[in-house]
């Protein structure tokens, strides 16, 4: 039901040509509908078009560009940086789009533009099948698919981006097109890593890979000060690891919840956690040395069902928190690195903040740099610097330690960012063309040949290259 505009408000004529509803700020349910994930985030569009259809998505960017109006478009909202509202314009909202089904094949899943990985999961887990997702069941399947998409099958089976065969896009002058190898392939390429620069995706094709249903995870939780002969050992034992082993170390807090015993809850610690994509009880022998690398403080590593892993998270990053997220690609994981990971992870200010180091390489490695719009494949590690809190008083503080913690594991860095966890897109220009590299060139021509006016420009935003 569409509400009744306010004078000036463009909400009544946009809500003529969309079948779904248009939230205005006249609506009761305004200030829900515009909040993400992110609560530093705070933005006031002048109307939300919350789409019922790829019609209604046409329509509503269609508008957005005949009145000029700033164009934000919004898949589960989950977008650290806030992407997915702006401020005077118009919330192309996908939330309503949540459509999955498997292809004809059984080989692909088709997944709307607002669904989230749950509902892929609930679709394509039980077959004992997985498309590399996000690891919290709740993240949206558009941005992350678009900008990358590390999982817990990454070395496997590659990125989300590495999956993609093809995609419906709705373009800046309301055109939709299919892009995949066969049609559009310069917009096939540049939507695997280019973000949402190029249009909306109303429905991604996704390929899927044989995976569980049970799975052995990892989940290990070491004393803190055990930091850096953990982290050392973890490194050594998984250099020359099959693909089928993902891993992460990290540093964070253990949960305060009334299953694990007191001396326990909420302290900080060191870890190691992953994931065997293939026989579960290979995994488990794989990854004993993982849970031997000193005392630990408490295993939780345990075979369980896909799903059971994807959502085992979800209780941890929900909304209501502060964020503020960097990520970068390490040139290698030397002992200076850990010393570096540690000393600063060790003064976290918030306790909710969690440091992890992804270990990459395997099949994400095997795509060529030139292969898909996210460019170099070659580092093995990335670092990412989660910070996460609840106090509005604290943002300074947090986001502060953020950036000096980035700017010191800068020099051991490729360069190259994660544009997932991109802090608030602060560093504009700069990240663009040290992430993008050689690719940036060419991903600027299509940018001018499907967005020429630079309409889709509130992300990590690549200029067509008429005005680069």
């Amino acid at each position: 039901m569409s509400v009744r505009p306010t004078a000036g408000d463009p909400s009544g004529t946009l809500a003529q040509r969309l079948s779904g509803e248009v939230i205005s700020p006249a609506d009761p349910g305004y200030d829900a509908a515009r909040l993400v994930w992110n609560r530093m985030i705070d933005r006031r569009p002048a109307a939300i078009a919350r789409c019922a259809d790829t019609d209604d998505v046409a329509a509503a960017v269609r508008f957005a560009v005949e009145h000029d109006l700033p164009l934000a478009v919004r898949g589960g909202g989950h977008n650290v940086a806030g992407t997915a509202v702006c401020d005077d314009g118009i919330v192309v909202d996908l939330s309503a789009m949540r459509g999955v089904r498997l292809g004809e094949s059984g080989e692909t899943v088709h997944v709307e533009g607002g669904a989230t990985w749950a509902d892929v999961d609930d679709v394509t887990a039980p077959l004992g099948l997985a498309t590399p997702g996000g690891v919290v069941s709740e993240t949206g399947v558009a941005g992350l698919a678009l900008s990358g998409g590390v999982s817990h099958q990454r070395r496997r089976d590659g990125m989300t981006i590495d999956n993609l065969v093809s995609a419906e896009v709705v373009l800046a002058d309301g055109r939709r097109v299919r892009a995949s190898a066969d049609e559009h392939p310069d917009l096939h390429w540049a939507l695997r890593g280019g973000g949402g620069n190029f249009g909306v995706v109303t429905s991604f094709e996704l390929r899927l890979h044989p995976l569980g249903p049970e799975v052995a995870t990892l989940n290990v939780a070491y004393p803190l000060e055990e930091a850096r002969q953990v982290l050392a050992g973890w490194r050594d034992l998984v250099a020359d690891a099959p693909d089928e082993l993902t891993t992460e170390g990290l540093v964070w807090s253990l949960p305060d919840v009334e299953e694990l015993p007191p001396e326990l809850r909420g302290a900080p610690h060191v870890g190691v956690a992953g994931m065997w994509a293939g026989d579960p009880a290979e995994g488990e022998r794989v990854m004993r040395p993982l849970r031997e690398l000193a005392t630990p403080l408490i295993d939780m590593s345990m075979p369980m069902t896909y799903l059971e892993l994807q959502r085992s998270l979800d209780p941890f990053f929900q909304a209501g928190a502060r964020r503020y997220w960097k990520a970068l690609y390490l040139d290698d994981f030397s002992d200076e690195v850990i010393d570096t990971m540690a000393s600063w992870a060790e003064r976290r200010p918030s306790p909710e903040t969690l440091v992890i180091v992804r270990h990459c390489g395997g099949a994400i490695a095997r795509v060529g740099a030139e292969d898909t719009a996210f460019g170099d494949r070659s580092a093995e590690w990335m670092l990412s610097i989660d910070s996460s809190w609840h106090d509005p008083g604290a943002d300074a503080e947090n986001v502060e330690y953020t950036r000096a913690f980035f700017d010191v594991a800068l020099p051991f860095s490729t360069g190259q960012t994660y544009f997932n966890f991109p802090g608030l897109l602060e560093d504009g220009d700069a990240a663009v063309r040290s992430s993008y590299g050689a690719n940036l060139a060419r991903l600027a021509q299509v940018k001018a040949t499907y967005d020429p006016e630079n309409r889709f420009r509130l992300n990590q935003n690549i200029a067509p290259s008429s005005a680069a």
